[in-house]
């Protein structure tokens, strides 16, 4: 009880705090239940520390805690958890080669590069399967995105499963229950990530078709 308590209290005294960060908005938005707010918490807390740190500047337009906060409040804690790991997978070294690939735009001043939460159009058709996509992913986390074109993006979903999954099997092995329920649902998380990053890989994230040079003999 003193737990849930201190929680509540958190969330109501960040709520009525002064909105200096992005995801204070959401915080404090009417529509956002008492759920969705416990699962934005962490997102607010961590954009106390980012957004006064250069070494942590995402390079992501909106940055991944805008991202995670947008999806929570759209999509609710559960669903909206597990699209921000699928932008946590994707913002690593490999972005901005494969930002190039899809002739992806860039935001202005700080040449971040823009992934919107929500796509009204696509600029190229994909010649993927979103749904064979997300199914590969449903049984080996990454190998959706692999097929969708980003290996190394794959690579890293995999891995992402991988440790925490790893991490929850050690500690119910040791009969450390808690800890091993905690990694449980860390790996739950980014698994469904990689199911829905597969699918938005197939049907959003793809470049212009090469052309393939013919030989006359």
């Amino acid at each position: 009880m003193p737990k849930i308590l201190i929680h509540i209290f958190l969330i109501t005294g960040l709520g009525y705090a002064q909105q200096n960060y992005p995801a204070d908005t959401v915080l404090v938005s009417p529509q956002a239940n008492i759920f969705e707010k416990s699962a934005i918490l962490p997102i607010v807390a961590w954009q106390r520390i980012s957004y006064n740190s250069e070494l942590l500047a995402c390079q992501f337009y909106p940055s991944c805690s805008n991202y995670g906060a947008l999806a929570i409040r759209n999509y609710g804690p559960i669903i909206g958890t597990a699209i921000t790991a699928d932008r946590i997978v994707r913002c690593n070294p490999f972005a901005l080669n494969y930002h190039y690939e899809m002739h992806g735009e860039f935001h202005y001043p700080d040449y971040r590069l823009v992934d919107s939460l929500e796509f009204s159009q696509t600029r190229y058709l994909s010649n993927k399967s979103p749904i064979l996509a997300a199914g590969l992913s449903t049984i080996l986390p990454g190998t959706g995105r692999m097929y969708a074109g980003r290996f190394l993006d794959g690579l890293m979903g995999l891995w992402m499963v991988l440790l925490p999954g790893t991490a929850a099997y050690g500690s119910l092995q040791q009969g450390q229950s808690m800890k091993g329920n905690f990694f449980t649902g860390i790996t739950l998380i980014f698994w469904l990530g990689e199911i829905y990053g597969a699918y938005r890989t197939a049907k959003y994230y793809q470049g212009p078709k090469r052309r393939v040079k013919s030989i006359g003999i």
